[in-house]
């Protein structure tokens, strides 16, 4: 095979419109390196990265204490798969459940795989636990998510791009509008298991439910006797001020699904985290991953929650969420029509008549920020946490001058 070497910008892009599938559409920017919150691209200049790979890189690119676990387990074991243990394994589970105040982690690789095990965990609870006759367990879900883009999860999504031509789609699953308690009720019947949803939905531009709607469904679910089930992908381990969004509000859900920050920016690390009644029901041969739970994401996965642990990092999202919000608040009536606000992760809608989203985050390009767009004329802003205060003013100052 012919070796090409690429060197410029133009290059590589040429070379992506080449060869690369076109299920992205990427601002025309090529990174080479990367060091916390900066990136630098192949020509050298450097950009402030304000999205964080959608919260796989929390804790930035390159975290010392991750890339030193990463290194060191790299040196030693790799992979076994799951027909043996691991000396990495039992341990990070231990540590990550006792991170969540549960029992037992089910580990996975991408988020949409732990979504997709948590689907089949409440569907098995409904049988074997509640006595749902086997083939009619029902699950709520919420209008506006995202939970990924399988073809089980794509068939209870509302969205055109993600869901359309994509049939014959899974069955099972009621829609109801987010932050609806009323309607979430009305759609449970004897054969609802679980009820899922995020705690924010981030896809959808950082929507935040009405104040309470979590404890509300936490109450529904325990006083009907079926499963909440928590999607903190994006909105868990520390992006929102605390360590899981359902702290915001008290809430401690049946299950919750994690994933993105887990691997610390350097391999897909994700988990299904829930008590021995709930996980209990997965037995030997009902559900496994090759690569899920193997050493080196395991021991990356546990200097993750070792970095947690500390709180260190969620209340940085909170003190600097602070300023965050109010620099973003300030522009509200000069471009901005209104923003959404939780720790390190902001939802900004532009005036539509200013400009599209995609348009403010190529301008914000050649401000040297990276930022990603969401329907229309809706910026998405998750730095990560290790973002220091005169860069977050930095940030929102850049903001303000691609707006005028």
């Amino acid at each position: 095979m012919q070796t090409v070497d690429v060197s410029s910008h133009e290059e590589h892009l040429s070379l992506a419109e080449q060869w690369v599938a076109r299920n992205y559409n990427p601002l025309p920017v090529v990174i080479a390196s990367a060091h916390g919150a900066w990136v630098v691209d192949v020509a050298g200049r450097r950009y402030l990265d304000a999205l964080a790979g959608y919260s796989a890189l929390n804790f930035g690119h390159l975290h010392p204490a991750l890339v030193a676990a990463a290194q060191q387990q790299l040196g030693r074991l790799t992979l076994t798969s799951r027909a043996f243990h691991s000396d990495q394994l039992a341990p990070f589970c231990r540590d990550l459940a006792e991170l969540a105040g549960k029992e037992l982690v089910l580990p996975m690789n991408t988020g949409a795989e732990a979504v997709e095990t948590a689907i089949k965990t409440a569907r098995r609870w409904g049988y074997l636990v509640k006595g749902v006759p086997d083939g009619q367990a029902r699950i709520i879900v919420m209008g506006g998510n995202f939970h990924g883009r399988t073809t089980t999860i794509v068939s209870f999504s509302d969205d055109p791009l993600a869901h359309d031509h994509y049939g014959p789609y899974t069955p099972g699953f009621d829609l109801v509008p987010y932050g609806d308690i009323a309607a979430i009720e009305a759609a449970i019947t004897d054969d609802t298991v679980a009820v899922l949803l995020e705690p924010i939905q981030g896809e959808g531009g950082v929507v935040i439910p009405p104040a309470g709607f979590l404890r509300q469904v936490r109450e529904l679910t325990t006083r009907r006797g079926i499963l909440m089930v928590a999607d903190e992908i994006q909105s868990g381990l520390g992006r929102t001020g605390t360590t899981f969004a359902c702290d915001l509000e008290d809430v401690v859900p049946d299950i919750y699904i994690l994933g993105k920050a887990l691997g610390g920016g350097i391999v897909p690390v994700s988990a299904v985290v829930a008590d021995a009644d709930v996980l209990g029901v997965i037995t030997p041969g009902s559900h496994g991953s090759t690569f899920g739970g193997n050493p080196l994401a395991a021991a990356i996965g546990r200097a993750v929650v070792s970095l947690l642990a500390t709180g260190e990092y969620q209340e940085r999202a909170a003190r600097l969420g602070k300023v965050l919000q109010d620099g973003l608040e300030s522009l509200v009536g000069r471009g901005v029509e209104r923003v959404r606000v939780r720790g390190l992760w902001a939802g900004i809608d532009v005036d539509p008549a200013l400009a599209s989203g995609r348009e403010i985050c190529e301008r914000l390009l050649v401000e040297g920020v990276l930022a990603k767009d969401t329907h229309g004329s809706t910026l998405r802003l998750a730095p990560p946490l290790v973002i220091e205060e005169g860069e977050v003013e930095l940030l929102v100052d850049s903001l303000a001058r691609t707006l005028r």
